[in-house]
């Protein structure tokens, strides 16, 4: 690679990162394409709720009580940790046992720094969306900000072969 290769590499590289800052601080979930909520009462058997969630494909299903509002978040996780784990039988427990209540969720109109900052600080995989009513109207998961990411600079993440190192511009190599 000449001089020139590397100078437009790292004018290129510093315009993807403005571009990737833009978005994350200016998007907002509704980027994500979250989706579509699998919502459950909290009677219904944990065996039944991780029917539903490999039938839809889903991380989490979204409990709600009698009007509709979101009151729990039950996820994969949870099944390891609070059923599996703790030596319970997902056909006889109830959602209502196991569930996280009330969890944070999220508006589609919150920006997508926001999502990232609670999955990274909070731990969470998934985030339910809800309306102004708490009604449940998504959800969004690490996979989804994966994907917009690497929808956001194609080339830099589709492109690279297993085993290629990112140059990092402003370091000196030998070539």
């Amino acid at each position: 690679m000449s001089q020139f290769d590397d100078e437009a590499y790292e004018t290129g590289f510093h315009e993807e990162l403005q571009e990737v800052g833009s978005a994350l601080l200016g998007d907002t979930i509704n980027a994500l394409t979250p989706n579509d909520p699998i919502c459950l009462p909290e009677t219904v058997t944990v065996h039944d709720a991780v029917v539903r969630m490999l039938s839809g494909k889903q991380a989490a299903v979204l409990i709600v009580d009698e009007k509709g509002c979101l009151s729990g978040i039950f996820t994969e996780r949870d099944v390891l940790t609070r059923v599996v784990g703790k030596g319970l039988d997902s056909r006889t427990v109830s959602l209502g046992q196991v569930m996280t209540r009330q969890p944070e969720a999220l508006s589609p109109r919150d920006r997508i720094c926001y999502a990232v900052h609670q999955m990274s600080v909070a731990g969470y995989r998934t985030i339910p969306l809800i309306d102004e009513e708490r009604k449940p109207i998504g959800v969004v998961t690490v996979s989804h900000v994966i994907k917009w990411l690497a929808d956001l600079f194609p080339e830099a993440v589709l492109n690279l072969r297993p085993g290629d190192t990112i140059k990092q511009p402003g370091t000196l190599d030998a070539g």
